[in-house]
């Protein structure tokens, strides 16, 4: 456990105004703060579109269903260009076989 706890520091994130404390691997602590500062940017738009007329639980999950069809957009066009590297590659050697 005392191996676990070396590899990992503790950071605070401040998400919708609530302190969270955790324990990350020290390589992706950027990548915490990055997402700290996207659901920030995401919640406040919404915080301000719908403050006084929708509850707050109702922002939170309108920015959690932004983000999450931002990320399965970024996940589906990573799948296409996959795809289309392994197209390119075989069309180049049926391309070089035909020759």
């Amino acid at each position: 456990m005392a191996e676990v706890n070396k590899e990992k520091q503790h950071i605070s994130l401040n998400i919708c105004s609530e302190k969270i404390d955790i324990y990350v691997k020290s390589d992706l602590e950027a990548l915490y703060r990055k997402a700290e500062k996207l659901i920030e940017a995401t919640y406040g738009k919404y915080d301000q579109m719908f403050r006084g007329r929708r509850s707050e639980r109702f922002i939170a999950a309108t920015a959690l269903l932004e983000i999450g069809v931002m990320y399965e957009m970024e996940h589906a066009q990573k799948e296409t260009d996959t795809y289309d590297r392994l197209l390119e590659r075989l069309t180049s050697e049926i391309d070089e076989a035909l020759k």
